[in-house]
């Protein structure tokens, strides 16, 4: 059988967990996630993972957060001024809003904290700083 490698288009199936066992993502009920190998397209070490595998073949990967999301960038968490988000957004921990960046570029935005006079925004990817599991099943190899 071949062996898949960079360049190879493939799909899998995956499902994703943390630590807890908590499912973050899955292709379950849809179609497989399909990409090119060694292109960027996932994160580095679902790449690697995937990289050598065979189609049928299933496998469990672990991988650590800097081949993942990488670890959390505090420079990524902010201090904003209460009046700088419009009065009419209920604010609420966990919420995910939209900034825009100086150069145009939306920003997807977490409420950590907030008072009636500061909110901690945190544009660090959701998974920053988790070590991923992900259980494999390689579909196909184009």
């Amino acid at each position: 059988m071949t062996a898949a490698k960079a360049g190879d288009k493939v799909q899998i199936h995956y499902t994703g967990t943390l630590d807890d066992g908590s499912v973050f993502d899955s292709s379950e009920g849809r179609d497989p996630l399909e990409f090119q190998l060694g292109s960027g397209q996932v994160i580095p070490g679902f790449d690697t993972g995937v990289t050598g595998m065979e189609v049928g073949e299933k496998k469990t990967i672990n991988i650590p957060c800097e081949e993942a999301y990488g670890p959390v960038n505090e420079a990524m968490v902010q201090d904003v001024p209460r009046g700088q988000i419009p009065a009419e957004i209920p604010l609420s921990e966990g919420l995910m809003l939209q900034m825009q960046g100086p150069d145009g570029q939306v920003l997807p935005v977490q409420v950590k904290k907030f008072d009636d006079e500061t909110v901690t925004l945190d544009a660090n990817h959701a998974l920053a700083g988790k070590d991923l599991t992900f259980a494999l099943e390689l579909v196909s190899i184009n």
